[in-house]
């Protein structure tokens, strides 16, 4: 039987190649989430993705105002070596009954989303591409701080380590410490010495951070979250004090730690800074800027040198779609203040200012280098609602939620099941006033700062879909991070 020497594609055979071209073609967008302690990164998150999968109520996100946005499919996670964001569990822990909110970020997670648009572009219509990939990047704000280590010498971080340590509110959680550091030139065992000695500040780091004043500037951060490092030489290291200890900068000791110092650098920071925080696209910062301010004075100018050293990390630059298959650069940074949801919406602008007053320095630094910084107050996922509350012939604006159990609101001890209604009180219109004298320029629910149970996420009666998740501009603060990427 005589065959053809040349046989025509078929159409199967056309289809699945321009289904592949357009797969090779479909953009990708790297989401980068983080923030200190008790930001709320891991509810962030999972808002967004519901709120995208159910078609939540998203008003000022330009592709669903516009009626452009189809749809929105969870993909398998692209990074196999990466572990998954559990998204799944993570909407469990807020749809339970009682609700509660989900576990911190303790590692790095990924996930992918696809999004499906109509473009206005012909050029994209045209060649089928309609989708875009958005991988969102969530890693602790520990991570975050440790990349202000690339730049330090050992002797640098000893001297701020125990400047910080030293602090009014560390002193006695530090002493334990310092009493060790300063007798442990003269120790016979190096290597013991270094076990112990990074033992008992692993314990301050701990301390301070859970102390009402800790706010998760606090490095290495590895220390509080070995993970599988556990045990590791890698954190088997600690400050030395350089000044009161004499010669000992020239002791066996010095130089042991040292050199795990720079190797936890090389081995653990840098590789995170090269393999997954140089290749996101867009980033956004969460920031609890009303713990902070309840918490003091140090608090707060822990958090502004936390958020000044990290952005000095950040290689901004232009950035488009077509840029994603050659070049990444970090070219907008969203700083948000979270939980806005704690205050009245009428202080919501005073918020934003004072969280930019705390990034002014950070945020001139990305600004000159082509990158484009805002800062935003957000409540991801809204704990609270707005209330009014007559007193005489005064309107007061208020909040109304139910505290979490065993919170103290007006002398009264909270169950958990018992709503509250708090007169937040107003912040200051000048942030310089705010950040001068925090805790003292705050009233009411700002200054003691009460935690609220979830709302519960739940289908309407007589229905089953899923209700929407409140919130306090998620919507805005989507379109700003990914909302030019819809043409």
């Amino acid at each position: 039987m005589n065959r053809p020497l040349f046989e025509l594609p078929s159409r199967s055979t056309f289809r699945t190649a321009g289904a592949s071209l357009r797969d090779a073609l479909t953009p990708t967008v790297r989401l980068g989430v983080t923030g200190l302690s008790r930001a709320g990164k891991t509810v962030f998150i999972t808002a967004l993705v519901r709120n995208l999968m159910i078609g939540g109520r998203l008003p000022f996100f330009t592709p669903e105002a516009e009626g452009r946005l189809r749809d929105c499919i969870l993909e398998p996670q692209p990074d196999d070596a990466v572990p998954r964001f559990d998204y799944e569990a993570h909407l469990g822990s807020l749809a339970g009954d009682p609700a509660g909110w989900p576990d911190s970020t303790r590692r790095i997670s990924e996930l992918r989303l696809t999004l499906g648009f109509r473009p206005r572009d012909l050029i994209r219509r045209s060649l089928g591409i309609d989708r875009l990939h958005v991988d969102i990047v969530d890693y602790p704000g520990e991570w975050l701080i440790d990349l202000a280590l690339i730049d330090q010498s050992f002797t640098t971080w000893c001297a701020d380590a125990l400047r910080k340590a030293r602090a009014p509110s560390r002193a006695a959680l530090s002493e334990a410490w310092r009493a060790f550091a300063a007798q442990a030139a003269v120790a016979a065992n190096p290597e013991q010495t270094a076990i112990e000695g990074a033992r008992l500040f692993t314990d301050y780091l701990a301390a301070a951070k859970a102390s009402e004043h800790g706010v998760g500037a606090l490095t290495p951060g590895r220390f509080l979250m070995p993970g599988d490092l556990s045990g590791s030489p890698l954190l088997t290291f600690f400050p030395l004090d350089l000044v009161a200890v004499p010669g000992v900068a020239k002791s066996a000791l010095f130089r042991l730690l040292e050199r795990r110092f720079e190797s936890y650098k090389r081995d653990v920071v840098k590789p995170f800074f090269r393999d997954h925080f140089l290749k996101l696209d867009r980033q956004v910062v969460l920031v609890d800027v009303l713990g902070s301010l309840s918490r003091g004075a140090e608090s707060v100018a822990d958090l502004e040198d936390a958020l000044t050293s990290v952005l000095a990390a950040f290689r901004p630059g232009m950035n488009s779609w077509l840029s994603s298959f050659y070049v990444r650069r970090i070219d907008r940074v969203l700083f948000a203040a979270t939980k806005a949801d704690h205050i009245s919406r009428t202080s919501h602008d005073r918020l934003e200012a004072i969280l930019m007053a705390l990034t002014a320095r950070a945020a001139q630094r990305v600004t000159k280098a082509g990158g484009e910084v805002r800062v935003m107050a957000i409540a991801a996922l809204r704990a609270t609602r707005e209330a009014e509350v007559r007193r005489g012939s005064e309107t007061l604006p208020c909040i109304a939620g139910i505290p979490m159990p065993g919170e103290v609101v007006a002398g009264q001890t909270f169950d958990g099941r018992r709503e509250a209604v708090i007169f937040p009180g107003d912040l200051p219109a000048d942030p310089q006033q705010a950040l001068a004298h925090p805790g003292r320029e705050l009233s009411g629910a700002a200054a003691t700062f009460v935690r609220f149970r979830p709302p519960r996420l739940a289908s309407p009666i007589g229905s089953s879909e899923p209700a929407p998740t409140p919130h306090i501009r998620l919507d805005r603060a989507l379109d700003y991070l990914i909302g030019d990427w819809f043409p």
